[in-house]
Parts: C-alpha cells; structure tokens; sequence
C-alpha cells in the first residue's frame, strides 16, 4: 500500500503550503474522501474551513464551486431548475452548483431544512432528481459542508437525517503560536492558494480509490465495529444511537486511514481513532446526559474505554 501512503503524503504536503500544522485533520478528510464519504467540519469562523476545501480541490485537481447558505437560499439554487427558452419553446435545464466534484456548502445551518434537503438525494445517491428527470453527479463528488457551533441566531440546526449523511465531522481548531506565525509569512504577499497546482490527476485518484477498497478488514474488526455501534442504542445516556451507517462508514474510512499509513489492513486503532469523529454527530443525548454536561463524544469514548478489543494477530513480513 505504498502507492496509497505516498499519494496521501503528496496531497497532504500540498495543502500544508496553505493550511498550516492540520496534517491530522487533512489525513482524516482525506480518509473520508477516499471512501466516498462527506465531510461536515464544525467549528468557529477564520479557522481556514474554506481555504481548505478549495486546496484540497485543486490538490485533487477536481472542479469546485462554493455554495453560501444564507435564510433566503431555495433549493433550485442548489440543484438547478428547468428554464424556458425562448427561441425554441423548450424547457431547458441549467444545472446548480451542486454538479461538480467537490462542493464546499458554506455555514449549511444558515439555510433553511427545506433546502438542506435538497442535498440529499445527491450526497446519498449521487443524482438529482428535477421534474421527473434524473441527473447524474460527476464522479467523484463531495460535500464539504462547515457551521459555526457558537452563534445560533438565525440558524437552522441540521435534522438527523441529514447529518447522518456525513461520513466524518470534525474541527479544524486554533493554529498554535507557530503555526500562526507561519500563517502571516506565508500571507505576507499573496495567499499561497493562487499559486498552489494539482499534485495528482482524476486516473490516479481513481486507482487510489479502487486500491482502497482491497484493504484486508478482517471478521474480528467487523464484530468490533458493530459493538460500538450497538452499544450507542444501549447506552443509558443516549436517546438515539447511530444507524448501521455509522457502521458503514467507520468500515470504509477505516481502511482509507490504514492505507494512507501504509498499511494494506485495519488494525483495531484505526477504529478507535475515527469513531468519536464518525458517530459523534449521528448519536442524541438525553436531556439527564446534558444536565451532566456530557457530551456526544466523551459518551462515543467511553463506550471506547468498555468495549473489548479484539487481539491483533501476527502477520508475516
């Protein structure tokens, strides 16, 4: 699997050159992308939520738009609408930003529910369906979707359904000092995203995808995987626990994670690091777990802590 990890440390040099000291958090998105998965990141403004979108496109060298949720936001925005011509009579159809292969939906909360799920038969079928006529998505696509989890005003949080249609959320968090000291350097000028290029093309990064999926996960992984999850619709703390697509993607990212690391199977640490960011977000608290300041994530871990891990077996170099 050396292909795979130096393709991952390619990609992930390059967007270094524009988000500075994140080589964890790229690692994991990429896992996810790899996988066929979608990415929520959650986490305060001036972060780079966006910058990073747009560098891993053009690292990828896939096609990118941006999508701004704002109140008065329709899903023909985002899908596109059929339009009368008329020159010929005919309806024809002007496609949204939807169709293209990464697309970054900015503050996704600031949207109403009725548009938020307008991005659901694309994230989940990779098709959009407009007056009876259905419209394939390029290949690859992702969403990229951030929000802000402090201001709440004039928000519309994500229902279950939709979130459950992310494969990973996470938080991109503050630079360190140096890092953010690097961050004004590189900013002294110009912004390092206008000269960044592609470091890999679309034949490669399908071959990478294909790869991925021929990563070994052995039975006692997979039985591992699936206690966790059961344990989230056990727990006294919880009201809802994740579907069997937490189940799902825990199984694709895992094998992403293993090899962008080198590595041509899953070993029980690969679980144990991606859960919380995968099932975080498709589990609900109880009001009593809230009063007790808990949160999803600290529940996620300790079903960690209790869940026995299956014995790593030897392998032959």
């Amino acid at each position: 699997m050396s292909s795979i990890k130096a393709f991952g440390e390619e990609v992930t040099k390059n967007i270094a050159r524009v988000i500075v000291g994140k080589e964890e958090v790229t690692q994991k998105i990429l896992a996810s992308v790899l996988s066929g998965g979608h990415v929520l990141i959650n986490d305060v403004p001036g972060v780079g939520k966006t910058m990073f979108a747009r560098s891993l496109a053009i690292s990828l060298g896939l096609t990118f738009r941006r999508l701004q949720c704002t109140p008065d936001l329709l899903p023909s925005d985002v899908t596109g609408l059929n339009i009368l011509d008329m020159k010929t009579q005919d309806f024809i159809f002007k496609k949204g930003p939807v169709f293209t292969q990464v697309l970054l939906v900015d503050e996704i909360n600031r949207t109403t529910p009725r548009t938020q799920s307008a991005l659901l038969e694309a994230m989940g079928e990779r098709q959009v369906t407009i007056d009876g006529s259905t419209y394939l998505m390029e290949s690859p696509f992702f969403v990229i979707a951030t929000q802000n989890p402090v201001e709440f005003e004039g928000t519309f949080p994500l229902p279950e359904a939709q979130l459950d249609r992310f494969d990973i959320s996470l938080r991109m968090g503050y630079p360190d000092e140096a890092h953010e000291i690097s961050v004004l350097e590189n900013l002294s000028f110009e912004h390092p995203v206008d000269s960044l290029e592609s470091v890999t093309n679309i034949d490669r990064l399908s071959l990478i995808i294909e790869e991925i999926k021929h990563i070994k996960l052995e039975g006692s992984i997979l039985k591992y995987i699936v206690s966790i999850v059961s344990s989230t619709r056990t727990s006294r703390e919880l009201a809802l626990g994740s579907s069997p697509r937490g189940s799902i993607a825990i199984m694709r990212t895992v094998k992403a994670l293993a090899g962008l690391r080198g590595r041509d199977y899953v070993i029980p640490d690969d679980v144990k690091e991606l859960a919380p960011d995968i099932l975080s977000h498709r589990i609900v608290l109880k009001p009593e777990a809230r009063l007790m300041r808990l949160s999803a994530r600290s529940v996620v871990e300790t079903i960690l802590d209790n869940t026995p891990v299956p014995m790593e077996r030897k392998r032959a170099n």
